[in-house]
């Protein structure tokens, strides 16, 4: 049996001729920059998320980075950041110079620890950047009480948990401004690059309205130094088909989650992903953690089955980063984390009898 690790093909299947007709409309309508298609599913998205706005952007590096401009931080400011995360949301931090602030995770949930936020905290912090790392929201209630405790702003990287809540509250709509991406193989994929913002703030929401836009509200009057970072008709006519669908794929997602928790439970040697209290997961990525990482993925590869590494080199041992003269040993739990993740495959579509195939052959290296 071969099993991609990652397929569209349920999905684009599903959707084929409402995205086609998209294109048409977009097509026909000959509006292609900041036209009705985004401003149609900027409204829809902030209903989806119950926040009062939302704003389409080029991606979700480009998401993180306005947020911090918006809130105005920059060189001399510091933002704390998880120390297990994918490069995004440590380069967002570098793109306004403001310096990065590392802070381990759990290492059952794979988020921000927020036992060990506040001892990181000094006179120069401005911002908690907590990341719903694979899919699981984080322990939000803490962070924005730790937050608020010191007068902070929280910016979520929401760009693998759209869908998700802690506490019954959706992930993208606790922290001052919030970001997400729409990259292909996220939960809601557009086909291409994409990415938003999210945020209850009108002030904050004007701000990177013209921030995205080269600093302008009126074309060729500018009010401030701003990037070129618009969502585009066409990807915003894309999303606005697949939202719809985002609740059902999300479900499809849990039951595949569900079938790998039933069929690899009692292997010692196995470490399935652990759900902190009050927090939900919608399975961007499932993700198991063993001490013979690369010998079992060696042995799923053979067997048909694809996998991935998320991530195989933490973000403070990175050759770009370099320069903050971080060693091997400064952050064990990333260290640790990046050395024995595996994701498996999690595509909706997957057959029962593709994740059995999956589980048999996985209990098959454990014999």
């Amino acid at each position: 049996m071969n099993i991609p690790f990652l397929s569209f093909t349920g999905q684009n299947n599903l959707v084929e001729e409402e995205i086609r007709a998209a294109f048409e409309r977009v097509f026909q309508n000959k509006w292609y920059i900041l036209g009705k298609e985004v401003s149609d599913f900027e409204k829809a998205y902030a209903v989806y998320n119950k926040v009062q706005h939302c704003i389409g952007v080029g991606n979700g590096l480009d998401a993180l980075h306005l947020a911090l401009k918006a809130l105005d931080i920059g060189e001399g400011d510091e933002v704390i950041v998880p120390s297990n995360t994918f490069i995004a949301t440590w380069l967002a931090i570098s793109q306004v110079k403001a310096t990065i602030v590392p802070v381990e995770p759990d290492r059952f949930t794979y988020n921000l620890d927020p036992h060990l936020i506040e001892a990181a905290i000094t006179p120069k912090t401005k911002a908690i950047m907590p990341v719903h790392l694979y899919g699981q929201a984080c322990q939000m209630d803490a962070i924005m009480q730790i937050a608020g405790k010191h007068n902070l702003f929280v910016i979520e990287d929401n760009a693998q948990a759209q869908g998700c809540t802690y506490n019954e509250q959706l992930t993208g709509s606790f922290g001052h401004i919030n970001a997400t991406s729409f990259y292909p193989t996220k939960n809601l994929g557009a086909y291409g690059d994409a990415g938003a913002l999210t945020t209850s703030d009108a002030s904050l929401a004007h701000k990177v309205n013209l921030l995205r836009n080269y600093g302008s509200e009126k074309k060729y009057y500018n009010e401030v130094i701003g990037l070129n970072s618009r969502l585009d008709e066409l990807q915003a006519a894309f999303l606005s088909v697949k939202l719809k669908y985002l609740n059902g794929w999300i479900d499809e997602r849990r039951k595949i989650a569900e079938g790998y928790y039933e069929q690899l439970a009692g292997i010692n040697e196995l470490t399935l992903p652990a759900i902190a209290s009050g927090a939900e997961h919608v399975y961007h990525l499932y993700v198991v953690r063993t001490s013979k990482r690369d010998a079992l993925e060696k042995h799923l590869n053979n067997h048909g089955i694809g996998t991935g590494i998320h991530y195989p080199v933490p973000a403070h041992l990175q050759k770009a980063y370099s320069h903050l003269g971080y060693q091997k040993g400064d952050f064990p739990i990333a260290e640790e984390l990046a050395e024995t993740c595996l994701s498996l495959p999690l595509n909706p579509g997957m057959s029962d009898e593709e994740i059995e195939y999956v589980c048999k052959t996985i209990k098959k290296f454990y014999a």
